[in-house]
């Protein structure tokens, strides 16, 4: 049974101690750049060690690399296609035999092909999009959150955008596949408690390495909207993260936690 349904309001935790993730192991797919890069370094710090993943070897490597040196946690660099499923089922065996368990995974690798006209639109790049936005993050939760819900707790974080809820003609098949990640994550909420919890992390613009390919100008000027008049940084994303990851949020699941400056 998950311990937190045994703690009672005598049992004061320290925020420290409330957002450590001393013990832990977490997943992280999409782990070695942008958001999913300072995720990874972030649960390491919390005390976690880390499975990094994604199609890039060398870039997982890397970030593994810096979390041994910088933090004295583990962790394990694993390449693969998330939207494959056999693919996944080899990380997570790979993951499962490193270190034993799996407390945290963050289903955070994505894409969003950009294209002029909507005719552009092969269906190629459609199940492209589709298998890796949301076909990858149901096989992990699948097989992943059925062995949480057996060692008695654990926290999955769906990772989605804004564009699930403010879909723009330019991002049709990314936004559809988003919606539904939000469904799922209410899905498996329900399925896999209460021993575990599944949210919804959705953040909006982040000047991450994907921005290179923005027009910035046009950017800025459509951020003016925001309640905070500007675009995230990625470090920005870390707080919630770990709000959804640690005992901080130990009565949330099956919601969306939002990290967007405040979309209109």
């Amino acid at each position: 049974m998950n311990e937190n349904l045994n703690r009672t309001s005598t049992d004061v935790l320290s925020p420290f101690n409330l957002f450590s993730l001393e013990g832990k192991v977490a997943l992280v797919t999409g782990g070695s750049r942008g958001m999913g890069r300072e995720m990874s370094l972030a649960f390491a710090r919390a005390g976690a060690d880390v499975v990094v993943a994604s199609r890039n070897i060398e870039n997982c490597e890397k970030v593994v690399a810096e979390i041994r040196e910088t933090t004295g946690r583990d962790g394990f660099a694993y390449g693969c296609h998330m939207g494959r499923w056999d693919e996944v089922t080899g990380l997570v065996d790979a993951a499962y035999a490193k270190f034993g368990k799996i407390d945290i995974l963050v289903n955070n690798a994505g894409m969003s092909p950009l294209y002029d006209k909507v005719t552009d639109v092969t269906e190629k790049m459609y199940d492209s999009v589709l298998n890796l936005n949301l076909k990858g993050p149901f096989r992990l939760t699948q097989l992943v959150g059925t062995r949480m819900k057996e060692q008695g707790s654990g926290s999955v974080i769906n990772v989605s955008s804004t564009g699930s809820l403010r879909p723009m003609g330019s991002i049709i098949p990314y936004a559809a596949a988003k919606n539904g990640l939000n469904a799922m994550t209410e899905g498996f909420a329900e399925l896999l408690g209460p021993e575990v919890r599944v949210n919804t992390l959705m953040p909006g613009q982040y000047l991450t390495d994907i921005a290179a390919s923005w027009d910035m100008e046009h950017t800025n000027k459509m951020a003016e909207r925001l309640h905070l008049k500007r675009i995230g940084k990625p470090h920005e994303i870390v707080g919630a993260a770990l709000f959804l990851a640690s005992d901080a949020s130990s009565y949330t699941s099956g919601t969306i936690v939002r990290s967007d400056g405040g979309i209109p």
